[in-house]
């Protein structure tokens, strides 16, 4: 926590459909004596996009909604717009809870306290006072997995509409809790300074999205919920919804609000929240009934978040760690030749691309050498490089959910260099290597 500057952690284990333990560690204010404990409430970003899921699946198994129905069914406010190249395919909230629906709008802008904040339609239609651009379809619907906050916004809408009241009320999804809200986490910055003054928080207005206020303990009990219903009947989806819920939806790795990862005994759903100041995970497992809630109010508090993680996972033995362990790698005289600049190659399957495909969206990347190693150069920025064997390389702080991002050098039969693959779990890209001027 000192090392990544994070005031406060919250963590909640859970073990076989018990929760075990929910602890609090350091602080909810920068300088302050303010201990986080079980109680103390924190924002959680996108992790509000499962349990969204889970409010509308509770819907859908009342007969109210439907998966599989064009949503303009229920839309009062708001309708789809067409979508690109004369695609007249419905939008569905299957498309919608699992991000391939071909929606732009991967997430919100932080609103500071005292500025005006928008309406569920004023959002919708990227008009001010919001800070997004207007929804609008980008692929045909039902392509391509593309991560969607925005899809979330008609899923709100859609529930809201067919209930005839805001769908959020009771579950305590709000753009901001009151000033006088007790025992709540302040938001702090890279630096462990506090930010968002004088209230202490930001509000995240798009509520389905990212507008979820927690504890620790109420996610565990989600986590339990959602696994119980997966694994026995009359729990708090019907079992068959439950798995259909926890099957991905192609051609990418989101079942019906949850990301899913693993094969087997290691198979979990999970997801992750980041807002400017708060980082969330949650995952729990399918088969064993196990699970993690790590709440934080620290910018970093996701680099924070995956070592405690590991951490975890390490001491009760998890299967599935997606960690790598880093040897010593004697390549030096290799590393000149896997310098270059390398383009994404053309119509790659979006099935085979997977999280990919729109995760790492980069078309060229350039492969720098430098005294320290090697280092992906893409869109301005350098990111390091660490060598697990003569042509694997692992991006320690490359962001993929439940994996490890790896590049992997390709050398042919005259020993030349002409492709990387960059691969998370199941999903690869191919990179062909640019001929020097």
């Amino acid at each position: 926590m000192i090392h990544h500057a994070v005031p406060g952690v919250a963590i909640a284990v859970v073990r076989r459909d018990v929760i075990e333990t929910v602890r609090g560690f350091g602080t909810r204010i920068a300088g302050a004596n303010a201990p986080v404990d079980a109680d103390t409430l924190f924002s959680v970003g996108s992790v509000s996009k499962l349990a969204s899921a889970a409010l509308c699946l509770q819907l859908v198994s009342r007969g109210i909604l439907d998966l599989d129905r064009d949503v303009n069914h229920w839309l009062k406010r708001w309708r789809v717009p067409a979508g690109p190249h004369g695609d007249g395919r419905a939008v569905t909230l299957r498309m919608l809870l699992s991000h391939t629906s071909g929606f732009n709008v991967h997430g919100f802008a932080d609103y500071p306290p005292g500025v005006p904040l928008p309406s569920l339609v004023q959002t919708l239609n990227g008009e001010s006072p919001a800070m997004n651009k207007a929804l609008a379809r980008i692929d045909p619907a039902g392509t391509r997995s593309r991560y969607s906050g925005g899809g979330y916004m008609i899923v709100q809408a859609v529930m809201e509409d067919a209930t005839g009241e805001p769908a959020m009320r009771r579950s305590r999804f709000v753009a901001a809790p009151a000033d006088s809200f007790a025992n709540i986490a302040r938001a702090h910055d890279r630096g462990g300074k506090l930010v968002a003054l004088p209230r202490g928080w930001q509000s995240f207005p798009e509520l389905a999205p990212s507008g979820l206020w927690t504890t620790a303990g109420d996610l565990a009990r989600m986590i339990v919920a959602l696994g119980v219903s997966y694994r026995t009947a009359g729990g708090f989806l019907p079992q068959e919804l439950a798995v259909d819920m926890m099957t991905a939806v192609a051609p990418g790795a989101n079942g019906l609000g949850p990301r899913l990862a693993g094969v087997g005994a290691a198979r979990i759903f999970h997801h992750g929240g980041a807002n400017d100041s708060y980082k969330a995970y949650v995952e729990g497992n399918l088969a064993t009934g196990d699970g993690l809630v790590v709440l934080t109010n620290g910018e970093r508090g996701d680099v924070l978040g995956d070592e405690i993680r590991n951490a975890v996972s390490d001491a009760y033995h998890w299967p599935g760690d997606w960690s790598v362990l880093v040897p010593a790698v004697p390549m030096l005289s290799l590393l000149d030749s896997y310098a270059g600049t390398y383009r994404r190659r053309a119509d790659q399957d979006p099935l085979v691309a997977g999280f990919l495909d729109t995760g790492f969206s980069a078309d060229t990347v350039e492969v720098v050498r430098s005294k320290h190693g090697l280092s992906i150069r893409s869109r301005g920025r350098d990111r390091k490089l660490v060598p697990v064997d003569s042509s694997d390389f692992v991006m320690p702080d490359g962001y993929v959910p439940a994996a490890t991002m790896l590049f992997r050098f390709a050398r042919d039969t005259d020993g030349k260099v002409r492709r990387l693959r960059a691969i998370a779990g199941a999903d690869t890209l191919v990179f062909d290597r640019q001929q020097p001027a």
